[in-house]
């Protein structure tokens, strides 16, 4: 029953802020849509910002999962341009969930959907790392990712629709990859050691019994090194 309520709870929220923005979901408005009483909400969430958050996260979700059946790219660039792609466009579809994923941004307090949304950003990184396409470290290249794509997306919500420049998500888009990623056809040799140390930072994790745990946390230390050189 318990798990049932809050399952209504949460989509009755949803549609709510989906159809009428953060303003119309109240207390009142969910219970009478869900159809609980008030304690329940605070019972299950804490407060309503505990349920903005839960109703944010299931729209990701629910975006995301219509989106699922599209087969890995032979590129992983081309994976991370789709997911750039998708973050744009949802928040474009869904500008209230996505203000309340990013709109109030605090210290240390991250709502549940941005925390996912970076991951999926780093997920996507560490393929192109695996490879070698790597110029940068995956923490690097997936903040840089992250916040551009925020950036971007917001500044296109503020923006009346009329108003908005069509090429900015992408010129952005290709901006940021031209400065994390590459062809691997670099020539200069410090370029080559840097993503050849990216690659194998990334896969260092996965290694087993090769190394102790000793050994493995002082070449992770030399691997870090290398993967912040730049050319001269």
């Amino acid at each position: 029953m318990e798990n049932s309520s809050r399952d209504r709870i949460v989509r009755a929220a949803a549609r709510l802020l989906a159809e009428s923005g953060r303003e119309a979901v109240t207390t009142r408005a969910v219970s009478r849509a869900a159809g609980v009483q008030a304690p329940t909400i605070y019972r299950q969430f804490g407060d309503m910002r505990g349920l903005l958050d839960a109703a944010a996260s299931y729209g990701f979700a629910t975006y995301l999962h219509a989106q699922s059946n599209r087969e890995p790219a032979a590129d992983p660039v081309d994976d991370l341009r789709h997911g750039w792609d998708l973050h744009v466009e949802f928040g474009l579809a869904n500008p209230a969930f996505y203000t309340l994923m990013y709109g109030d941004p605090r210290p240390g307090l991250l709502p549940t959907a941005a925390r996912v949304a970076g991951d999926i950003v780093r997920q996507l990184v560490i393929r192109v790392a695996e490879v070698g396409r790597l110029r940068v470290t995956v923490e690097r290249a997936a903040g840089m990712l992250h916040a551009a794509a925020r950036g971007v997306t917001l500044s296109l919500i503020e923006t009346p629709p009329a108003d908005r420049d069509a090429t900015l998500a992408v010129a952005t888009r290709e901006a940021v990859l031209a400065a994390v990623c590459t062809d691997g056809t670099e020539g200069h040799a410090t370029a080559g050691a840097v993503r050849h140390a990216v690659a194998l930072r990334t896969a260092l994790p996965t290694l087993g019994a090769e190394l102790s745990p000793a050994e493995r946390a002082l070449l992770g230390e030399w691997l870090d090194r290398l993967a912040g050189a730049r050319p001269a």
